[in-house]
């Protein structure tokens, strides 16, 4: 008997079983594929993530290592050794989730994971062999899969999803992508680094789907814009069919149907919650009508000992989210005082320049009707973005009027996504900005750009 049997290995699963068995639970995690680690680790954040970093150093050499002196007569790729490194990344992690299972005493199982009351979660392998593991909690963390758009059918050759579009044995000559979130962007910076020309359909006024201050969005489509990404705003697509090797997209755009011909067609539209076979009916368990388990503070169904995180609940779709929240669940089935605050969860889009978020953005604070103050702070003022040679974006901070507290900040930049952790832990502490001007940041860093915009809160900035 298990004290606790979670559904799903994703950074959610597997740290929610670590954190359980830390507590002295018997802990049983069941992963539907061959490796642990779930959709993040095998087959999205870190081989995107690896392919970004690849993809940012050719183009780099290429384009700006002249800049620098570097003189190169010729840069090549060698894009099987590329996706070989990006593999290499992905084992070596995977096999890092073996590793900590066996070192907390987790027990895992790969096969397809479905529940059969409250009580029990049987496990069928690829082989059709069967197990029952009887438990006295289930943590469901299945994650999400990819949206199908109507109209468009996924071939895995010439229209993929995301996997497929981390294994393109060479560069597409052109590559249209369908949405301009986080997946078509990352991934469509990637092919266009590599030679590929890139063109976003996106559905919405302006892209990253509203999920970013609208300051952001706008730099960064201006910069994406100048590294050769084309953008067609307001575009319905409507249908997709190969002919002759070739992807024909259908759209509409300002009141006319229109077509674009690509070698590749990505579809990068979001995602969605994945519950499929996963037993739920057996146990009265339904999904809310956009798919998600609903779930209480404690991430508690409405099933008593039948728990949900990450993908599956409603609220952004982000790993790091997924793992904040597996580990308050775990503790809070141990009587520990634990809490997610919603308005402290950074987010990042990791093409380049980086694209970081957390807390209120401008939009929602006017929505609200909060009163705020706003400091800004350009990278190009900063001694240490001038020596990298990357002086694009810069930091905003959002503040409370009549308090100081900080209540967003927004960065577009190199390395966003590490500058933002000190204002989502100073959300976290409630601090003001006046706490984040007055601390020092060490010189020459790109840390002094979030002094700065914190200085610039109460019009006191000093490099600028």
């Amino acid at each position: 008997m298990y004290d606790l049997v979670v559904i799903g290995s994703g950074p959610g699963g597997y740290i929610a079983s670590i954190r359980a068995a830390q507590l002295d639970m018997k802990v049983a995690c069941v992963e539907r594929y061959p490796t642990f680690g779930g959709t993040c680790l095998n087959v999205g954040c870190i081989p995107s993530k690896a392919l970004l970093e690849s993809s940012e150093r050719f183009a780099e050499a290429r384009d700006h290592f002249a800049d620098h002196g570097i003189e190169i007569d010729e840069v090549s790729l060698n894009l099987e050794k590329m996706l070989a490194r990006k593999n290499q990344v992905v084992s070596s992690l995977v096999q890092g989730i073996d590793f900590l299972f066996n070192k907390n005493g987790v027990d895992g199982y790969h096969g397809w994971g479905t529940i059969i009351d409250e009580n029990t979660v049987e496990v069928t392998d690829d082989d059709g062999e069967t197990q029952t593991l009887e438990t006295k909690r289930i943590l469901i963390a299945t994650g999400s899969k990819p949206f199908e758009l109507p109209g468009v059918e996924f071939d895995k050759e010439n229209i993929v999803d995301s996997t497929a579009a981390l294994e393109f044995e060479e560069v597409p000559e052109h590559l249209v992508v369908i949405g301009a979130g986080v997946i078509g962007l990352e991934l469509g910076s990637v092919w266009g680094r590599l030679g590929a020309e890139v063109t976003v359909l996106e559905y919405l006024p302006e892209i990253l789907g509203g999920r970013m201050d609208t300051q952001l969005a706008k730099t960064a489509q201006r910069l994406f814009k100048r590294q050769g990404i084309e953008f067609v705003l307001q575009a319905e697509v409507t249908g997709a069919e190969v002919e002759d090797g070739k992807v024909i997209t259908t759209y509409k755009h300002d009141g006319e149907e229109k077509t674009i011909e690509s070698d590749k067609l990505l579809v990068g539209i979001g995602r969605r919650p994945f519950t499929d076979n996963l037993g739920l009916e057996n146990i009265g368990l339904d999904t809310n009508d956009r798919g998600f388990i609903e779930v209480n503070e404690h991430y508690e169904t409405s099933v008593d000992g039948v728990y949900a995180i990450g993908d599956v609940i409603p609220g952004p779709m982000l790993a790091h989210l997924a793992e904040h929240e597996g580990v308050v669940c775990v503790e809070r089935m141990n009587d520990i005082a634990g809490h997610v605050n919603y308005d402290a969860i950074p987010d990042v889009v990791y093409t380049h320049p980086e694209i970081a978020s957390v807390g209120k953005t401008e939009a929602e604070l006017k929505e609200e009707g909060v009163e705020y103050k706003t400091g800004k702070f350009p990278f190009k003022a900063n001694g240490r973005a001038r020596a990298l040679n990357d002086t694009d974006g810069f930091c905003k901070i959002l503040a409370d009027a009549d308090t100081d507290r900080i209540l967003g900040a927004h960065i577009i930049g190199p390395r966003a996504g590490d500058l933002i952790a000190e204002l989502a832990v100073a959300c976290e502490f409630h601090s003001s900005a006046e706490d984040i001007a007055r601390s020092s940041h060490a010189h020459p860093t790109l840390a002094e750009i979030v002094k700065e915009a914190a200085l610039d809160v109460d019009d006191r900035k000093l490099n600028l």
